[in-house]
């Protein structure tokens, strides 16, 4: 690897940057809203319907995008119920965000919404101090495993915090994801860093069936347009190559020999398939619904 190469992480604003080019050029909050329409319902029934106060908790909340539509479709499915919503996110950046979005957003007079910034480490560290812990109707993790240190003790501790007939959501890459066949073959020659591991849902379930913890696994299609990543010189595609790789400027750090093996890789079936003269990545997500203990 050379020396010069670093983590994305380095530099949070050209993380955050490459990451709002990925959600731009990629299907991945169509997938979660197809998930939502068509899976979510169902999820829901088995902890709402007779509730009269529904607890839920959000590790890794980011901006809120994706929890509100959570809430949405909980307040559907069980009108005029009090919500308690809880979020855990590390991020003081991403709650100002998740404020913003809950004051301009309407029909939230129901749910409370508590911030807590913290790590998942950091909040499952305090609630092990007390002698009674919140038990939850539904605790959600959209792509924020990665971000953990000791996920099977992560997994573990949470499942203890489900109430009777509640449900955990896991939302991450696939394991037959092109990330997953890009991470098993370069993540060694990427500059690696603390803050993130490689993790795919086919990782997740063999932890889950080792600690013999019941769930469900759904896997959607999801793209990432790819396209401008072979335009030298392109920002966009400068920017994806950051994301796709987790190297800040990946395009003028990277070894020559390293950049051109992953870019004829990265066009290859199984990494992407190529439509109408794009390039599209497979970015195919799991969503994992783990059951509460019996």
């Amino acid at each position: 690897m050379a020396s010069c190469m670093r983590s994305l992480f380095s530099d949070h604003s050209r993380y955050v940057e490459s990451f709002r080019r990925f959600l731009s050029k990629s299907t991945e909050h169509q997938c979660m809203q197809e998930f939502m329409d068509k899976k979510l319902p169902g999820v829901i029934a088995r902890f709402g319907d007779t509730k009269s106060e529904i607890k839920i908790l959000s590790i890794g909340g980011g901006a809120g995008e994706i929890d509100l539509q959570i809430l949405s479709k909980v307040q559907d499915q069980c009108p005029g119920v009090h919500i308690n919503n809880e979020i855990v996110e590390p991020s003081a950046e991403q709650i100002v965000k998740y404020k913003e979005l809950v004051a301009k957003t309407s029909n939230m007079e129901n749910i409370k919404f508590t911030w807590h910034k913290e790590t998942s480490s950091e909040y499952q560290k305090r609630m092990m101090e007390e002698k009674e812990p919140q038990k939850w109707d539904f605790i959600h993790m959209i792509q924020m495993l990665y971000y953990v240190d000791d996920i099977p003790a992560t997994l573990k501790f949470f499942h203890g915090l489900l109430a009777a007939n509640a449900n955990i959501l896991i939302i991450l890459v696939s394991g037959t994801s092109g990330w997953s066949k890009l991470w098993k073959k370069y993540g060694s020659r990427l500059p690696k860093d603390d803050l993130c591991q490689y993790v795919t849902s086919s990782d997740v379930t063999q932890m889950l069936d080792s600690l013999g913890i019941k769930y469900e696994c759904h896997d959607l299609l999801s793209t990432m347009d790819i396209t401008d990543c072979f335009i030298d010189g392109d920002e966009n595609g400068d920017l994806l190559w950051d994301f796709l790789t987790e190297t800040c400027n990946f395009s003028t750090t990277a070894p020559p020999d390293l950049k051109a093996e992953i870019m004829k890789d990265l066009q290859e079936p199984g990494f992407s398939v190529k439509k109408e003269g794009r390039v599209l990545f497979n970015n195919n997500l799991s969503f994992i619904v783990i059951e509460a203990k019996l």
